[in-house]
């Protein structure tokens, strides 16, 4: 039989009280809160908790605090990924965000969801759906990035969007929903 843990990182209906999550989430929230009291200039610090947070994190990775997760081992960052001032990351599944990405302020990425089923929400249960952000991304301030969406490469989110379905790369797209405005050249990535 399936764990708790197990049956949230394949997708189905989990349930979060688990003890071991319980203590996974925990073990993470006393992380984000060292994280979050560092001053500026603790950078050593700094940079030592974002490793033991996200031990998936790509070299150059920069959280500006406040910054949180839920368990931290589910994001998947490559290299010179840049997030700015109280970004949300609920990683119940795998959030994999490409190199050279930005992260505007107070951007919501969210894998966790719940059933659509009033009984089966009432009795406690939730499940998750993962994140896909490719290379050179650039999500704007405010953006909320709902379960299951995958974003491509070198594309951009206006401020403020909420995406709730995929977006090709290459493009700029903004909105609630988020739709794509226009495309852009990869090669010189102007419009």
């Amino acid at each position: 039989m399936k764990t708790e843990k197990e049956k949230m990182l394949d997708g189905e209906l989990y349930n979060p009280l688990d003890v071991q999550l319980s203590d996974e989430r925990l073990a993470a929230r006393l992380l984000i809160k060292k994280l979050n009291d560092t001053s500026e200039d603790q950078v050593e610090e700094r940079n030592r908790l974002i490793r033991d947070l996200i031990p998936h994190g790509g070299a150059g990775l920069w959280l500006q605090p406040p910054f949180y997760c839920d368990y931290g081992t589910n994001i998947h960052i490559g290299d010179n990924v840049f997030f700015n001032f109280n970004c949300v990351i609920l990683d119940v599944m795998d959030v994999t965000i490409g190199s050279r990405t930005l992260v505007g302020p107070n951007v919501q990425i969210y894998t966790a969801t719940h059933p659509t089923s009033h009984k089966e929400r009432a009795s406690g249960v939730e499940l998750a759906k993962p994140i896909v952000i490719g290379e050179d991304v650039w999500l704007g301030g405010s953006a909320v990035i709902c379960p299951g969406v995958t974003i491509g490469d070198r594309s951009i989110i206006g401020a403020g969007s909420v995406v709730t379905k995929d977006i090709p790369s290459d493009v700029i797209a903004a909105g609630n929903p988020c739709r794509v405005l226009r495309h852009l050249n990869p090669d010189t990535t102007e419009a």
